[in-house]
């Protein structure tokens, strides 16, 4: 006798029950071991700080250690590599950054795909990025240092914290925005930037402002814009660039937590939610606006389709400007 329809939806049903019960039965038993959270800088930079914060929160809604683990080298590509050739059972994560994205939309090789080998865990935070010049420079807004820089015939030097960043990328697309010749000098960090920028030896910098702050306040930096949505309470004073007339400048630096592909969802679902609260909690959010960073709590798909938007966005602008990068 052939079974019923009505008994094939049962078993099916049953089915589902028992997977859905197996998956917080494998959530609830995770984990029973320290988990790796890798940085893919190295140690004392805003990625491995903000990483620290996180795992040691975290660590204390799992009930085991979250360990940070530094794996700097080749643009990041080093530890995001090592993250996607690991078992995909939630002990080794990634604090993914930028380039996670930039990498891909450059079209670098790279041994790993960042759709086919990762899954967005997400939370994330973002690191809003400043136009900031020297307290001597005759710019005073937006409009004054597009002005200026049209004026000259080679272009106006802004210094980056290194090719292939978010404050590089953004660099460029202010550039194309404003329609003026721009030459992006790359150093190693923000504070290496700042110092070229009180030397003189750079027109502006566009990047994350913690490292200017003594600085500005001590009068000899000045803040021009930010390149945000709307103002950031990193630093409240500085006005977007489209309140001054330049819509569509808009980058960041990011990090997010992202799993190698096949990590169970209920386990995602579970450090999503676990990371997410303590995003929310507000002795972190002070710490990490401290750093520069906004932290934003959201689904692990919130995270994924942003990470699809900087992949498209930034691919547009480095073909566009024909940017190399490798």
């Amino acid at each position: 006798m052939k079974p019923t329809v009505a008994f094939a939806r049962a078993v099916l049903t049953a089915g589902v029950a028992l997977l859905s019960l197996a998956g917080q039965a494998q959530a609830q038993a995770y984990p029973s071991r320290p988990v790796k959270l890798v940085s893919p800088y190295g140690a004392g930079g805003s990625n491995d700080i903000s990483a620290r914060i996180l795992a040691d929160a975290l660590g204390s809604k799992l009930g085991q250690q979250v360990v940070v683990e530094n794996k700097p080298g080749a643009g990041t590509r080093l530890a995001t590599e090592h993250v996607a050739h690991a078992a995909p059972d939630g002990y080794t994560l990634l604090w993914a950054a930028a380039p996670f994205a930039i990498n891909t939309a450059a079209g670098i090789a790279q041994r790993y795909d960042v759709h086919k080998d990762f899954v967005a865990v997400g939370p994330r935070v973002l690191g809003p990025i400043f136009l900031i010049v020297n307290a001597s420079s005759p710019a005073r807004s937006v409009a004054d240092f597009v002005r200026m820089a049209r004026e000259k015939p080679d272009g106006v030097t802004v210094a980056s914290p290194g090719a292939g960043s978010g404050p590089h990328l953004t660099a460029e697309l202010f550039g194309q925005v404003g329609r003026f010749k721009l030459l992006s000098v790359h150093y190693r960090g923000d504070a290496t930037a700042y110092t070229e920028l009180l030397a003189g030896r750079a027109d502006a910098t566009l990047t994350a402002i913690t490292s200017a702050l003594p600085f500005i306040k001590a009068g000899k930096l000045r803040v021009l814009a930010v390149a945000s949505e709307q103002r950031t309470p990193v630093y409240p004073d500085a006005p977007t660039f489209a309140e001054q007339g330049y819509a569509g400048m808009v980058g960041y630096g990011w990090f997010g937590l992202v799993a190698p592909a096949g990590t169970p969802p209920a386990i995602t679902e579970r450090l999503n939610r676990e990371a997410s609260a303590v995003l929310a909690d507000a002795q972190t959010r002070n710490k990490l606006l401290g750093l520069g960073l906004e932290p934003h709590p959201e689904r692990g798909s919130a995270f994924s389709a942003f990470i699809d938007q900087e992949i498209g966005k930034w691919g547009q602008l480095i073909q566009a400007r024909g940017i190399k990068l490798d």
